[in-house]
C-alpha cells in the first residue's frame, strides 16, 4: 500500500508553504513540522531534499531572491512608458507586498541562515540587494531617456527608494499602505531629478 501522494515539484511546495507562514505568522512559527504540515507531506521529505531545516531556509531566501529579476526585467521594459513615479510605486507595492518584508525579518531573525547566505551574498540582504539593483537599472534606463536628470544620483536614489518602501509597508497587519502613500514616497525621493 502507498504511504502518502506523489508531490510534484516538492521544492516548490514547500517553499511556497514556507512563504504562506511567514507571511502569516512570521518567522518564529516557522519549524520544519509547520512547514510540512502546510505542504501537506511528510516531515522527512523537507528532510530528503535539504541537508536541514537552516539550508532549507537559506534555499528559500535565495529562491525568492532570483524571482525578483523577473520583476526587474519588467520594470525596465516599463521605462519611457507611464510616469516614472507610477512605474516605481507599482514596483515596490509588488515587491513589498510579497514575501519581501518578512525575508528580512527570516534573516535578521535565523543566525545560520544569515550565516549560511554569507556565502553567496557577502554583503547586503538577499531580496533587498536585488531590489535595489533592479530599481537602479530602471532609473538608469529613464535617465537615458531624459525623464531622470542626467546628474541624478541612482547609487543613492534606489536604496533610499528601497529603504523607504521597506518603512511603508513593514509590520503592517491587514491593510497595505494606500497607493497614494507609496506614490508620495516616491515623488518625494525623485522630487529633484524628475524631467
Amino acid at each position: 500500500m502507498p504511504t502518502g501522494v506523489a508531490l510534484r515539484d516538492v521544492r516548490e511546495q514547500l517553499f511556497d508553504a514556507a512563504e504562506r507562514i511567514l507571511l502569516r505568522d512570521g518567522p518564529s512559527a516557522l519549524t520544519s513540522r509547520a512547514v510540512t504540515i502546510e505542504a501537506g507531506c511528510a516531515k522527512g521529505v523537507l528532510h530528503r531534499h535539504f541537508a536541514d531545516f537552516d539550508a532549507f531556509l537559506a534555499e528559500l531566501v535565495l529562491d525568492r531572491a532570483d524571482r525578483v529579476s523577473g520583476q526587474a526585467a519588467a520594470l525596465r521594459d516599463s521605462a519611457g512608458t507611464g510616469t516614472v513615479v507610477g512605474n516605481l510605486a507599482e514596483a515596490l507595492t509588488e515587491l513589498f507586498g510579497s514575501v519581501a518584508v518578512a525575508i528580512v525579518a527570516l534573516v535578521t531573525f535565523r543566525d545560520e541562515v544569515r550565516a549560511r547566505l554569507r556565502e553567496r551574498w557577502p554583503v547586503g540582504v538577499p531580496v533587498l540587494r536585488e531590489a535595489g539593483t533592479m530599481i537602479a537599472s530602471y532609473l538608469a534606463a529613464e535617465r537615458e531617456l531624459g525623464r531622470i536628470a542626467a546628474d541624478a544620483e541612482i547609487d543613492v536614489l534606489a536604496p533610499t527608494l528601497i529603504g523607504a518602501g521597506h518603512l511603508l509597508f513593514a509590520d503592517r497587519k491587514g491593510v497595505p499602505p494606500a497607493a497614494e502613500a507609496v506614490e508620495k514616497v516616491v515623488t518625494t525621493v525623485l522630487a529633484g531629478v524628475l524631467r
